[in-house]
């Protein structure tokens, strides 16, 4: 049960996040042409691009961060392209986000980076926050005493969960992840898909997930979407890799592929 009051996000038929028809286009660079996305409630999906494909930017746009040329993202049946600053903020409350290299701030504790989005959003006890930050480490896998570190005081895993803490502090129901595993060895790599997967289950997360990493896609994701000429092919796992496009072909079927696919999910 959530510590927190609902704020509304609300799947429409089983669609919690629609893209349509986006274009993203950066003075004569065009990244994105037309291109549609749709995550249903309670996926895991992966977004899968080349280098160059607009992956972080396609994320800033559904995230509202980044205003595109043309087109809708609708997020619980809201067009966030169209909202308020203040609308925004308050969509913003529905879900929860972890960036590349973690994104907390070095000038503050682990503790204090997790209670960031409560301090901005409630008026709690000092007591109260504290609590709740340390029952967000204990779900990540942290003990509480690692919540009086720094960021630099922390290995590279210990930060990328330190900034799951941070995306799930307000218990939503939407998480967005941004290569999640970069820079863990695969040990790391693959203890933070099996978190990832009971989070998901326990607490019934819908999880977009921007990664590379073949092993993590297979172990985790129900679905895929490919941005491929600057628009987006979305399968299942098992389309996907049936998939005949040349780049989606290659990606799927070259050596760290097939060495991936042998963790595949049943």
């Amino acid at each position: 049960m959530s510590a927190y009051p609902a704020a509304g996000l609300e799947a429409a038929a089983g669609a919690l996040i629609t893209a349509r028809n986006i274009v993203n286009r950066f003075g004569t660079q065009v990244v994105h042409d037309g291109l549609d996305m749709e995550v249903r409630e309670g996926e895991v999906f992966g977004v899968v691009g080349g280098s160059g494909s607009g992956k972080t930017v396609l994320l800033h746009t559904i995230l509202g961060l980044h205003r595109p040329n043309s087109g809708e993202v609708l997020l619980g049946g809201r067009d966030i392209t169209r909202l308020t600053g203040e609308e925004l903020r308050a969509v913003k409350r529905d879900y929860g986000v972890t960036f590349q290299h973690g994104a907390l701030f070095s000038s503050l504790t682990v503790r204090e980076n997790i209670q960031l989005p409560m301090v901005e959003f409630f008026d709690l006890p000092a007591a109260v926050l504290d609590e709740l930050a340390d029952l967000k480490l204990r779900m990540v896998g942290l003990a509480p005493e690692a919540g009086a570190k720094y960021p630099a005081q922390l290995s590279g895993g210990m930060i990328k969960r330190a900034a799951l803490a941070r995306a799930l502090a307000l218990d939503p129901k939407l998480l967005f992840l941004d290569e999640p595993t970069a820079g863990l060895d695969p040990i790391g790599a693959a203890a933070f898909d099996e978190l990832l997967l009971t989070l998901q289950k326990n607490l019934q997360l819908t999880v977009v997930m921007i990664t590379h990493d073949l092993d993590t896609i297979f172990r985790t994701c129900n679905r895929v979407g490919v941005i491929v000429e600057r628009k987006m092919v979305t399968d299942t796992l098992e389309g996907i890799v049936g998939n005949d496009h040349p780049w989606i072909h290659e990606y799927f079927h070259g050596p760290r592929a097939r060495l991936a696919r042998g963790g595949e999910r049943s």
